[in-house]
């Protein structure tokens, strides 16, 4: 089988089809703790940046937010539009100027992108802010372990494998991001392979036991 490298933008794209339907155990894992950290609640205004094909839009507003979703990613964005028509979405890359005004929401979930940005302290100030005072973000990434693992984001499409990079951030890097863009009170949670995932995903017996996924939670000071 050939294998491609692509950048995230251009990978997404390609996978965008298909990307609901590729097992994959780090989103397994993600899909079943971190609607819990985000705790959405009625009439609250969630901001899903970098959506994807909208995975947690039925999460998200079950208890009644508003949710809109941004992604850089226009393949992806359109397989959001025909499951969620009534959400919001907008093209935007996250490591630019996001297209929100300041203190737009009371909420920012950004699910599994992080390891492919770069530009980490910008991301985090546009996060803080388009946050209204005591806004929440909640950030969940691969493990720094998953990365210098070499684990990357990857799908098979006929012939070919196609690769899409990880970044190299260890867990104070996030961390760090966060102080340095003004937020207060972060936590974070490590979350790792276990049997249930294991059953899910065939795929991730490999990595019962192992850490997969960082979810962090800060706050915009009042």
């Amino acid at each position: 089988m050939e294998t491609r490298r692509v950048s995230p933008h251009q990978g997404y794209d390609l996978w965008s089809d298909t990307y609901d339907a590729t097992p994959n155990p780090v989103v397994r894992l993600d899909q079943r703790v971190t609607p819990e950290v985000i705790r959405s609640r009625p009439a609250q205004r969630i901001l899903d940046a970098g959506c994807g094909t909208g995975r947690y839009f039925p999460s998200l507003m079950a208890a009644g937010g508003q949710v809109v979703g941004t992604d850089f990613s226009l393949g992806m964005l359109r397989v959001a539009r025909a499951k969620h028509p009534a959400v919001p979405l907008v093209a935007a890359d996250l490591q630019a100027p996001w297209p929100f005004r300041d203190n737009a929401f009371d909420a920012v979930l950004c699910a599994l992108v992080g390891e492919h940005l770069d530009r980490l302290p910008a991301v985090c100030a546009e996060m803080c802010r388009v946050l209204a005072p005591r806004g929440r973000v909640v950030f969940s990434v691969y493990h720094a372990a998953m990365a210098a693992a070499g684990k990357e984001a990857n799908f098979r499409k006929g012939d070919v494998e196609y690769r899409l990079g990880a970044e190299r951030h260890a867990v104070q890097d996030y961390s760090g991001a966060f102080e340095q863009a003004g937020f207060a009170k972060i936590t974070v949670q490590e979350f790792r392979g276990d049997d249930q995932l294991a059953a899910e995903v065939p795929s991730a017996r490999k990595y019962v036991g192992f850490p997969m996924l960082l979810v962090y939670e800060a706050i915009k000071p009042s």
